[in-house]
Protein backbone atom coordinates (compact mmCIF):
# COMPACT_ATOMS: atom_id res chain seq x y z
CA UNK A 1 0.00 0.00 0.00
CA UNK A 2 1.31 3.09 -1.25
CA UNK A 3 2.43 5.64 2.10
CA UNK A 4 1.77 9.22 2.14
CA UNK A 5 2.01 11.91 4.50
CA UNK A 6 -0.93 13.37 6.63
CA UNK A 7 -0.01 16.93 8.79
CA UNK A 8 -1.79 17.87 11.85
CA UNK A 9 -1.32 20.05 14.69
CA UNK A 10 -2.20 18.97 18.27
CA UNK A 11 -1.56 19.83 21.75
CA UNK A 12 2.26 19.73 22.64
CA UNK A 13 1.23 18.21 26.05
CA UNK A 14 -0.53 14.96 23.55
CA UNK A 15 2.74 14.65 21.28
CA UNK A 16 5.39 14.30 24.92
CA UNK A 17 2.79 11.69 25.73
CA UNK A 18 3.14 9.48 22.61
CA UNK A 19 6.40 9.85 22.09
CA UNK A 20 6.91 8.72 25.44
CA UNK A 21 4.53 5.62 25.03
CA UNK A 22 6.26 5.16 22.04
CA UNK A 23 9.55 5.07 23.24
CA UNK A 24 8.71 3.09 26.02
CA UNK A 25 6.72 0.16 24.20
CA UNK A 26 9.55 0.54 21.19
CA UNK A 27 7.30 1.72 18.79
CA UNK A 28 7.31 3.95 16.15
CA UNK A 29 5.22 6.87 16.24
CA UNK A 30 3.61 7.36 12.76
CA UNK A 31 2.55 3.22 13.27
CA UNK A 32 0.86 4.16 16.46
CA UNK A 33 -0.60 6.84 15.26
CA UNK A 34 -2.26 4.77 11.97
CA UNK A 35 -3.29 2.11 14.49
CA UNK A 36 -4.81 4.58 16.24
CA UNK A 37 -6.90 6.19 13.23
CA UNK A 38 -8.29 3.13 12.43
CA UNK A 39 -9.06 1.81 15.61
CA UNK A 40 -11.03 4.77 15.32
CA UNK A 41 -12.70 4.53 12.34
CA UNK A 42 -13.72 1.47 13.13
CA UNK A 43 -15.23 2.45 16.15
CA UNK A 44 -17.43 4.85 13.98
CA UNK A 45 -18.75 2.36 12.06
CA UNK A 46 -19.47 0.23 14.78
CA UNK A 47 -21.62 2.93 15.86
CA UNK A 48 -23.57 3.42 12.43
CA UNK A 49 -24.03 -0.56 12.97
CA UNK A 50 -25.96 0.47 16.41
CA UNK A 51 -27.76 2.66 14.94
CA UNK A 52 -28.92 0.53 12.26
CA UNK A 53 -29.45 -2.18 14.28
CA UNK A 54 -31.18 -0.22 17.15
CA UNK A 55 -34.56 0.09 14.33
CA UNK A 56 -34.79 -3.48 13.62
CA UNK A 57 -37.76 -5.21 14.68
CA UNK A 58 -37.64 -7.68 17.63
CA UNK A 59 -39.08 -10.68 18.39
CA UNK A 60 -39.63 -12.48 21.61
CA UNK A 61 -36.84 -15.19 23.13
CA UNK A 62 -39.59 -17.94 23.34
CA UNK A 63 -40.73 -17.41 19.17
CA UNK A 64 -36.88 -17.63 18.11
CA UNK A 65 -36.37 -20.68 20.46
CA UNK A 66 -39.38 -22.11 19.35
CA UNK A 67 -38.33 -21.71 15.40
CA UNK A 68 -35.04 -23.23 16.39
CA UNK A 69 -37.13 -26.17 17.77
CA UNK A 70 -35.59 -25.55 21.37
CA UNK A 71 -39.00 -24.61 22.71
CA UNK A 72 -38.22 -27.02 25.80
CA UNK A 73 -35.05 -24.43 26.77
CA UNK A 74 -31.71 -24.45 26.19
Amino acid sequence: MAKVQINVRVDAALKAAIDRYCRSQGVIVGHFVQEALLDRLEELEDIDDLKRIRHEPTRPLADVLGDLGLDGGL
